[in-house]
């Protein structure tokens, strides 16, 4: 689909496939706030999006990779991961559609409520998630193990 966004023309938000890959990468790296780690390599993520197959986006303009939105879900909830966009086309709303399309494709499939993961520092992504509706849970920890 294209996208006109408070003059944003030309964006085409498609689903995320593993071709998106090696532009996704150099995306999350210039996106502070972005946390990456050996599940991000190519191989851990291209199991992800095959057990999480439309649920995951990528907008383009032209031929450039401008922001993604991957997510999975374990058949009760969804999980949003990614969600980025990149610097200089931050607030124009492309986050929150990318975020939309991989909530509309949970709700297809029958999941009814999704989680994210906010590093703690990371402010401006907080604050985003609050902004478009997000709420902030204080009343669970997150606990991981490496295996």
């Amino acid at each position: 689909m294209s996208v006109g966004m408070n003059g944003i023309e030309g964006i085409e938000i498609r689903a995320f496939g593993l071709s998106d890959y090696d532009e996704a990468i150099a995306l999350w790296r210039r996106c502070p706030g972005v946390g990456l780690s050996s599940a991000d390599e190519r191989l851990p993520l291209s199991a992800f999006i095959e057990r999480n197959p439309g649920l995951s986006f990528a907008a383009w303009s032209e031929a450039s990779l401008i922001g993604t939105s991957l997510c999975g879900s374990d058949g009760r909830r969804g999980y949003l991961y990614h969600v980025a966009v990149d610097p200089t086309f931050r607030g124009r709303g492309l986050g929150r559609v990318l975020a939309e399309a991989s909530l509309g494709a949970l709700a297809a499939a029958g999941v009814r409520k999704c989680h994210l993961f906010v590093l703690a520092d990371n402010e401006a992504g907080a604050a985003f998630w609050r902004a478009v509706g997000w709420t902030p849970r204080g009343d669970i920890a997150v606990y991981s193990k490496n295996i």
